[in-house]
């Protein structure tokens, strides 16, 4: 089997060689390119591509691993698979705004092991494999002051335009949240907002409805990053199965989840339970 930091490294020259196709072809789509494969949900040629390219590449790289892609679901042993976001942050991309990024993550029996995240426009790599820490552009990031609280906090969220039954709940946290942070923020894609928060540029996110693909690669970063990654009963956010997630330092997480839990009620249809 391949040396992890080898891989990590034909990982990263994958996504990077990737990024080039997408900025290649980068605004030269007119603002409603796309097509709808769900509400408010869109892909478009470049995703397919992209997600073709990096299957390939990844296959050359493990052969018997399998793959999950946005695009392409699930094929070959999910044991140990590829999860794949071609281009997190469609909209952004189709609509000629830079904030998108590639995701890409090794799971060994559902954890990450290896992830990547890397935004095509500035060349940033966020990078981790498990127990080795955290890398920004193959530098150990720098880790975030002791005793970081909410008010001192920039957080990261996502609108719910994928979840109606979210929309109350949001707004209601949203207005609770603002006035005890810093401010809020929402680049639209999760990814990267997350590898953000690893590093240390956001200090807290909280959003429903994300899927695996979305975050595989950064969870991972976020766990070498030492922050805090949970539900909304406080207990280790379970990707695929729990709708909501909040992640944040620790001090941060302690005075944001008890605020975002208070709107967010479990065992309801708007709850932070994914019932699908």
């Amino acid at each position: 089997m391949q040396a992890p930091e080898k891989l990590l490294t034909a990982v990263v020259a994958l996504a990077r060689d990737t990024g080039r196709y997408q900025l290649g072809e980068f605004r030269r789509m007119p603002p409603g390119s796309g097509e709808h494969k769900g509400p408010r949900d869109l892909v478009s040629r470049v995703d397919i591509e992209s997600e073709r390219r990096l299957i390939e590449g990844l296959k050359r790289l493990q052969p018997d691993a399998g793959i999950f892609g946005e695009e392409s679901g699930r094929e070959g042993d999910q044991r140990r698979c590829w999860v794949i976001d071609p281009i997190d942050g469609t909209s952004n991309y189709l609509s000629g705004l830079d904030q998108f990024s590639i995701s890409i993550a090794l799971l060994e029996q559902g954890q990450p092991v290896l992830g990547v995240v890397y935004r095509p426009a500035s060349d940033e790599v966020f990078s981790a494999i498990r127990g080795q820490g955290l890398q920004h552009d193959g530098r150990p990031a720098t880790p975030l002051p002791a005793g970081l609280q909410l008010a001192d906090a920039l957080l990261g969220t996502g609108f719910p335009y994928r979840s109606p039954d979210q929309a109350r709940a949001f707004f209601a946290c949203a207005e609770d949240v603002l006035y005890r942070c810093r401010g809020i923020r929402r680049f639209g894609s999760a990814a990267l907002d997350l590898a953000y928060l690893a590093c240390g540029y956001l200090q807290g996110f909280w959003e429903t409805d994300l899927q695996p693909y979305d975050v595989a690669a950064a969870l991972l970063l976020l766990e070498e990053a030492g922050h805090r990654v949970s539900n909304g009963d406080g207990e280790p956010y379970r990707m695929g199965e729990d709708r909501l997630i909040v992640a944040a330092p620790a001090g941060v997480h302690d005075e944001l989840l008890p605020i975002v839990a208070r709107h967010y009620s479990p065992g309801e249809p708007d709850g932070w339970r994914n019932n699908a």
